[in-house]
């Protein structure tokens, strides 16, 4: 369709096939909007299901977001800032913001699954496309193996707390770390396989139920640490001065990834204009008002050196302002339930990755594949659920896990440069959201992904070069031929 909704001229088509051209030519095609949005929800053999609203697209991103960070960077950052880390969580939150920002443009104005992967279809280019989408699946996926490790962490402390046993570790740890294979964290992962093979609702319900649970942990260790909060604690606020809240706020940037998942129900929503742009918003802002609310009764109720070497801080504040195992084991369950959400949000936003890409014929056809009864996309869920189970399972990731960083930022930026793109390309066309101050928002949020991607390691970086070769490697044997928009497929 036009931009002013007039019809085609004679002899064209709103989906215009491609003209061979030249390999740079093939490289740049890009997918229209309009396509884009027409092919909303179709898979093989079937259509997934528009089932949520704004509230469960709000949860779907809180359950992507809040998780591990509050619950263990915490004790890495206040070291840096002291007191002041509530300062820093403000800027590693409004460093956040510019991307979500685009993000909620975006999403509101290609309502897809496909994320950052499809709006840089439909601005940049299928091979920048096919890029963006790979550094999706490195961050969802060895996303969901690390979080699946941290499960299985916190599950052993509580069933200490309760029933005094832990499962031995040998069944919990992964070889190379002391262990044969980390049952907990493929446990996870296929508790979280199942709840997505009933379907998209189902899935949605159960993850509204985990975030509550989540959000009612931090609160109950906000009223229970604050009667711990010592005024003096706050005296020296800010020790290491603003480099140290600077550098703090750098480590606390990634307790904010996942505010986009919501990003990838596009098609699942069942108002997507209007839905996905409040729901990514809405969720940062919740996130940071608990991140700031649990930090600064954090601080207050525990000198800020003691926090230096502490993963457990919450916990270990709980029992030391109790004098009782009893608000720890109960935080250790919130911790057990937050994590296990991050699994199932984050293993959801990987399979409609994926599916987006199928049908576009970047990856087989499998993978968009839809069950006419469920509505899900069963094949690639379960195939997805055990390589990131087995992942989990069985390979030590160390420092691989940055690997998650560096996908997500370099995602970012190129949502961040889609946004200008298409402002520029299609000014006229309607959105429902638009990012303010644009082009300048954008390109703060740009330069913002970058200056965290340079302050990422070296080993991160080879790591990032490796997987985006093999990447490479795929789509010039598999993906340029097999593309829809190379086949002229309707």
């Amino acid at each position: 369709m036009l931009e002013n909704g007039a019809a085609p001229p004679p002899g064209t088509s709103d989906f215009p096939s491609p003209s061979p051209g030249g390999l740079g030519t093939r490289l740049m095609r890009r997918k229209p909007v309009e396509r884009l949005v027409a092919e909303g929800g179709k898979g093989e053999g079937g259509t997934l299901r528009r089932s949520m609203g704004v509230w469960q697209l709000t949860m779907i991103s809180i359950g992507a977001t809040l998780g591990t960070g509050i619950f263990v960077v915490l004790g890495q950052a206040v070291p840096d800032a002291g007191p002041a880390v509530v300062i820093s969580f403000v800027i590693a939150g409004v460093t956040a913001l510019f991307s979500a920002l685009s993000y909620a443009e975006l999403a509101g104005t290609i309502p897809v699954s496909g994320s950052s992967y499809s709006y840089a279809y439909a601005t940049l280019g299928e091979l920048v496309a096919w890029v963006c989408g790979w550094c999706l699946i490195l961050e969802y996926g060895v996303s969901v193996a690390a979080v699946a490790v941290g499960w299985g962490q916190y599950l052993n402390e509580l069933l200490d707390g309760t029933l005094g046993i832990t499962i031995p570790t040998a069944l919990s740890a992964p070889p190379g770390q002391g262990g044969y294979f980390n049952l907990p964290a493929l446990l996870v992962v296929m508790l979280a396989m199942v709840f997505l093979l009933g379907g998209a609702k189902e899935s949605a319900r159960a993850n509204t139920i985990m975030v509550a649970v989540k959000i009612v942990a931090l609160l109950l260790f906000c009223g229970v640490a604050l009667q711990g909060v010592k005024s003096g604690n706050y005296a020296n606020f800010m020790p290491m001065g603003m480099a140290g809240v600077s550098a703090a706020g750098a480590t606390l940037f990634f307790s904010y990834i996942g505010f986009d998942a919501a990003s990838t129900a596009g098609e699942e929503a069942k108002n997507p204009q209007r839905d996905l742009p409040r729901a990514i918003m809405l969720s940062l802002v919740i996130v940071t008002a608990l991140y700031c609310l649990v930090a600064a009764i954090a601080v207050g109720a525990m000198p800020w050196q003691k926090f230096k070497g502490s993963e457990a801080a919450l916990a270990g504040i709980l029992k030391s302002v109790t004098g009782q195992d009893f608000w720890a084991v109960l935080l250790s369950l919130g911790a057990v339930v937050a994590i296990a959400s991050v699994v199932l949000t984050v293993l959801y936003g990987q399979t409609r990755i994926l599916f987006a890409m199928s049908r576009d014929g970047l990856v087989p056809k499998v993978f968009s594949k839809v069950h006419p009864k469920s509505g899900a996309p069963r094949v690639n869920t379960v195939v997805v659920s055990l390589f990131c189970g087995v992942l989990a399972a069985a390979v030590p990731l160390g420092q691989l896990a940055d690997a998650t960083s560096i996908g997500t930022l370099f995602a970012f930026a190129l949502v961040n440069i889609a946004v200008i793109v298409l402002r520029r390309t299609r000014p006229t066309m309607p959105r429902s959201f638009r990012t303010p101050l644009s082009p300048l928002f954008p390109a703060i949020g740009f330069v913002l992904c970058v200056v965290m991607m340079a302050r990422l390691g070296a080993v991160t970086w080879v790591v990032f070069g490796v997987w985006m070769a093999v990447g490479l490697v795929i789509y010039f044997g598999y993906g340029l031929r097999r593309s829809r928009l190379a086949t002229a497929e309707k």
